[in-house]
């Protein structure tokens, strides 16, 4: 069968690819870039400066990049299902039965669905396979050969001793951008360490900046450093795609917990680099800004910031305290970081007479960043939010109607919407086996039946 994958796919496919980058749009798989592009219309191709075709108008950057995705718990379905929404299609690879993790992480449940597998599977398809049996294995390798991108998070080593490393896809599919997740890279003192978010953000040094000032470490309130990875995985598959347009060749992209985070401390790393100045828990404040942090009001909290002398100014007379922005000891953003107890406790204490919807009227209009500390029910009735459009509803096939948190980015060329939802576990297995690999009816059968495979019946 494999071999029969790669004989349709070398000879359906165009020939051709782009020298340069931005001269053409074509689709991903085109294995040959030796030749200039001969095969604009079955390519689907665009030379600059065309306009494009009839029925482009909400055509997704993705359209027709096929994913391969054995990714599992946040970092990697955020990184697939951020690439789903740009129109990719995404085969979520799971095992039969139980499938990803999260689908048993809870309560809360909407009927037998996890909320937290909901929240980052849109927009993907689910083939149940059992990996560790041979015959599941030739079958990710027949997919791996019809996809652009293979994302995996498996210990390092874990998937080559079933020959579905990078060496051996590449062996079959030199096309493919193969993107790995981990803990903590490749190689290295940690490699084989599982990775895992709160320890990833405790090694990074991000729980040492976190929590209130003199309090004990704390871990923020989602799981940042397995969401910037996915960021950092979603970005770089994004990079490498372009890379294939340039040369025609695939790559290994290595995208792990604990670089995404150390890349992230930016300043607070950079003053340890170059100034030695160790980073300590500041709360809600910042170390080289003042004020800016969290105020406790007479029901509730607000954050204010003055980035500059003016903004100081202005949040001083907004409180009816103008003597204070006139004060040797605050006259500079240097001089209220060196005098910053005596200041804070000043705005404190006058923050403290008024309720936050109040403070809120007072600062309207005014130029300076300032917000509310709102509780999930004021995010999602916030005006702006809404407005943003980021609530995402759907209908699932078990669990009804649900609403998950929208994309995060608008685009004036083409909508993300309409998503379908998160699959059940094996809904499309079938289908993929089908319509992707031309399996034949007995054959899915017998693979079903030996459990090689499992396909999730609609009620």
């Amino acid at each position: 069968m494999l071999s029969a994958v790669l004989g349709r796919r070398s000879s359906s496919l165009c020939p051709a690819l782009p020298t340069r980058l931005g001269s053409l749009f074509l689709p991903p798989r085109c294995p040959q870039p030796s030749r200039l592009p001969s095969c604009l219309g079955s390519c689907r191709g665009l030379r600059q400066g065309s306009g494009p075709p009839p029925g482009a108008e909400n055509v997704k950057p993705l359209d027709g990049v096929r994913i391969l995705d054995l990714t599992r718990v946040l970092a990697g379905p955020f990184a697939t299902m951020n690439l789903g929404d740009l129109g990719a299609e995404v085969i979520k690879v799971e095992k039969p039965g139980s499938g990803d993790d999260t689908r048993s992480w809870g309560p809360p449940f909407i009927g037998k669905e996890s909320v937290y597998f909901l929240s980052v599977n849109r927009n993907k398809k689910s083939i149940a396979i059992n990996m560790k049996n041979p015959k599941g294995a030739k079958i990710l390798k027949e997919l791996a050969a019809v996809c652009d991108v293979f994302v995996e998070n498996y210990i390092p080593g874990k998937l080559a001793e079933m020959g579905l490393g990078y060496e051996d896809i590449n062996k079959i599919a030199p096309h493919i951008v193969y993107c790995s997740i981990t803990g903590y890279g490749q190689t290295g003192p940690k490699s084989q360490h599982a990775g895992y978010d709160s320890v990833a953000a405790a090694v990074s040094g991000l729980l040492h900046i976190t929590g209130p000032e003199e309090g004990e470490p704390v871990r923020p309130g989602v799981a940042m450093t397995d969401l910037a990875t996915g960021l950092y995985a979603y970005g770089a598959i994004m990079a490498a795609l372009f890379q294939r347009y340039k040369t025609g060749k695939g790559m290994h992209v290595d995208c792990n917990l604990l670089s995404s985070q150390v890349a992230c401390l930016t300043y607070i790393a950079s003053n340890f680099l170059n100034c030695k100045s160790e980073s300590r828990r500041w709360g809600t404040a910042h170390a080289s800004i003042v004020p800016y942090q969290a105020f406790k009001t007479k029901d509730g909290y607000i954050v204010v910031g003055a980035g500059n002398d003016q903004q100081f100014a202005t949040v001083c007379k907004i409180l009816s305290l103008p003597e204070i922005s006139s004060d040797s000891r605050y006259k500079n953003n240097q001089q209220r970081v060196l005098n910053r107890k005596e200041l804070i406790d000043i705005l404190s204490a006058r923050f403290l007479e008024k309720e936050t919807t109040k403070w809120l009227e007072l600062f309207e209009g005014c130029g300076v960043p300032y917000g509310p500390i709102n509780s999930m029910q004021q995010v999602f009735s916030d005006p702006q939010v809404l407005y943003n459009g980021l609530v995402m509803e759907m209908d699932h096939p078990t669990a009804g109607k649900i609403a998950v948190p929208g994309q995060a980015v608008r685009y004036s060329q083409f909508e993300v919407a309409k998503p379908t939802p998160p699959p059940l576990v094996g809904q499309h297995t079938v289908d993929i086996l089908k319509g992707t690999l031309g399996y034949k009816d007995d054959i899915i059968e017998q693979l079903l039946g030996s459990g090689v495979v499992a396909q999730h019946e609609l009620p």
